[in-house]
């Protein structure tokens, strides 16, 4: 379901896949080939949400910030988890059920652990593995990682566009 909020209706590219079982209000931005699927949540009612391409959102994702939020480019939001921060960049791995609180920064190229809780603030340098409650860097990623997530990543998209040429 996709509805304007407060005057701001959300942009959505053409080639983007948003499932009809997903809540897309406001004031966002969804970028070319990203894919929101059934259950998550994305609301630019208190403030701008901007997505990038090649951004998948998986079910029952919740994304929603008190500032602005940009989601960069070639990343996965994991099941279940909850993006209430102020930036992601691109190349990154949400795990499932990870929570991104208030104005927190990851960097690019980074792998947030499932289940992991990254607190108000965090700045999370670029390439880092970070896991934990609260979350904190484990390590780097490696160059295997990242084209692991890069192989992901398209696969993700070739699987939502089946479902969006069935017009699901």
């Amino acid at each position: 379901m996709i509805r304007a909020f407060g005057g701001k209706t959300p942009a959505i590219a053409k080639t983007a896949f948003i499932s009809e079982a997903a809540y897309v209000v406001g004031d966002v931005e969804i970028g070319g080939h990203s894919s929101v699927w059934p259950g998550a949540v994305i609301r630019g009612d208190y403030a701008k949400v901007t997505i990038g391409e090649y951004v998948h959102l998986e079910d029952n994702c919740v994304v929603h910030c008190g500032t602005p939020l940009v989601i960069g480019s070639r990343i996965i939001v994991g099941h279940g988890a909850v993006v209430h921060c102020g930036r992601i960049g691109d190349n990154v791995l949400v795990g499932s059920g990870a929570t991104l609180l208030d104005r927190a920064t990851v960097g690019d190229s980074c792998i947030i652990g499932a289940g992991s809780l990254v607190t108000p603030d965090t700045v999370i340098p670029p390439r880092s593995l970070v896991v934990g409650v609260p979350a904190t860097v484990r390590g780097e990623v490696t160059d295997e990682q990242i084209q692991r997530l890069r192989v992901d990543i398209e696969g993700y998209w070739a699987y939502a566009l089946k479902y969006k040429e069935e017009g699901l």
